[in-house]
């Protein structure tokens, strides 16, 4: 593996900070990002690099195969659950879809500190 091929849902408080991680990496290729507000920064961000951006999370994905991460910082529940269905239907097999608690881990260790969720519910059941 030459890269990891990722997509971002959410590009708010939690995304963006995330995002701006990614797109510093030089071993990450960002396929796109996806959130219901295209002025929200994680998208600005993302245009600015010239990421993929849109406000359909099912479009990222459908990529399919090509994509190795996709990671959901939206803390709702009906996306993860929607993202699994579509993953599970499509018969793809190779995309892990990234549980927003890995990624405040991962916030947590690069800043030193631990990174609260701005989002009530994290869990896979509301």
């Amino acid at each position: 593996m030459k890269e990891f091929r990722i997509a971002l849902i959410g590009a708010g408080e939690t995304g963006t900070p995330l995002l701006e991680q990614l797109l510093a990496a030089p071993f990450v290729k960002m396929l796109g990002v996806a959130d219901i507000d295209v002025q929200s920064p994680g998208m600005i961000l993302a245009r600015q690099h010239g990421v993929h951006v849109t406000t359909d999370f099912t479009e990222l994905a459908a990529i399919g195969e090509e994509l190795d991460i996709l990671i959901d910082v939206t803390g709702k529940p009906e996306v993860r659950e929607l993202l699994r269905k579509q993953m599970i239907d499509s018969g793809n097999r190779h995309t892990l879809i990234m549980h927003e608690l890995i990624s405040l881990l991962m916030l947590s260790l690069s800043a030193g500190k631990l990174v609260e969720s701005k989002h009530v519910a994290l869990d896979y059941h509301a």
